[in-house]
């Protein structure tokens, strides 16, 4: 097992089409988690939720989250960020965010369709700010 340099861990988060798993503490107290579609910008992992969905409520309730990506095939890896997260409701970033997401997750053919069905209102857009980071790589090894 060993600890990722800041550049394997850039890496590993923006491989592929890994989902982030985030955690939240809803209202009642309870942990709650849910898969997320992200992107890095810079140090932050930006994501998009509904102000309505339990994620969204909870985020804007208590900003300090924590999300795990994990490679889930031999020798196993993880990166476990926690942090604060501020949400935007503006209408361009939205769109403009939503269609880099989708760019990733559903490819550049259908990233257009995606960020302006996401670009709404009542949407939120997530930027989880680390606080900090556990990357491990080899747990198999």
């Amino acid at each position: 097992m060993q600890k990722m340099t800041p550049e394997q861990t850039r890496r590993f988060l923006s491989h592929g089409t890994r989902t982030g798993k985030l955690a939240v503490v809803l209202k009642n107290g309870r942990a709650h988690v849910t898969p997320i579609w992200f992107v890095l910008d810079g140090e932050d992992i930006v994501f998009m939720t509904h102000e309505s969905s339990g994620k969204g409520r909870a985020i804007r309730r208590d900003n300090r989250v924590s999300l795990v990506v994990d490679e889930e095939i031999a020798p196993y890896a993880f990166v476990l960020v926690e942090g604060t997260v501020s949400v935007s409701e503006d209408i361009s970033e939205l769109v403009s965010w939503g269609t880099t997401i989708a760019a990733r997750y559903m490819g550049r053919e259908r990233a257009e369709e995606y960020g302006v069905r996401n670009g709404v209102a009542g949407e939120y857009l997530a930027r989880l700010r680390p606080t900090r980071i556990v990357a491990m790589s080899g747990l198999a090894d």
